[in-house]
């Protein structure tokens, strides 16, 4: 379980893959221990194991139900990820409880700058458009968002200047393919 408050990044180093499976080595300055292999981390807003790690790298091992359902099959090296470790019970939880389950990927339909904020719209399939409530949480790339305005085909969110510093949401651009998790809340609400 995570909060979708991004404070670490990293950059694709490596990408192995097959029809079946991927092999993910990322670079970051997050540390880990040894005793952390195994841990759970939310890579742009996927649920990952890591299986090893040493000299800053960070190892994925990526199913092919995971590549199925994300935005993975997209990236490319040098690709930036947000990364999350998951949330230690006792500790202060901000933004919203995020599990790293991506429900579908988008793409992006349009960025507006409004000042040093974004407002990016996302198109929507209709099946999904039950999951979306206006004010309501959503995880985009891993990043806790709240839904600024619910359109036709699509919805909007806006970014401030602290959370696109932090986060890969800065190197979006149109047409660009993202990871959205939807609030569990919504989720459990109309699949109860």
């Amino acid at each position: 379980m995570f909060n979708g408050i991004i404070k670490n990044t990293g950059i694709i180093k490596n990408i192995q893959t097959n029809k079946a499976n991927c092999i993910l080595e990322i670079k970051s300055s997050m540390h880990f221990s040894q005793k952390e292999i195994g841990s759970s981390i939310s890579c742009s807003g996927a649920c990952l194991t890591i299986t090893k790690y040493k000299n800053k790298i960070i190892t994925f091992f990526v199913s092919k139900e995971t590549l199925s359902k994300t935005s993975f099959n997209h990236f490319k090296k040098g690709d930036l990820v947000n990364l999350e470790k998951s949330l230690i019970f006792g500790t202060r939880i901000s933004g919203h409880f995020v599990q790293g389950h991506v429900d579908t990927i988008t793409k992006v339909s349009k960025i507006n700058f409004v000042g040093k904020s974004w407002e990016i719209d996302f198109k929507l399939r209709n099946y999904f458009k039950k999951y979306i409530v206006y004010k309501g949480s959503i995880a985009i790339n891993g990043v806790s968002l709240t839904v600024a305005k619910i359109l036709k085909d699509s919805f909007k969110i806006s970014v401030i200047p602290h959370t696109l510093k932090l986060t890969n949401l800065i190197k979006l651009k149109k047409n660009d393919i993202v990871n959205v998790e939807f609030d569990i809340l919504a989720k459990y609400i109309k699949n109860p």
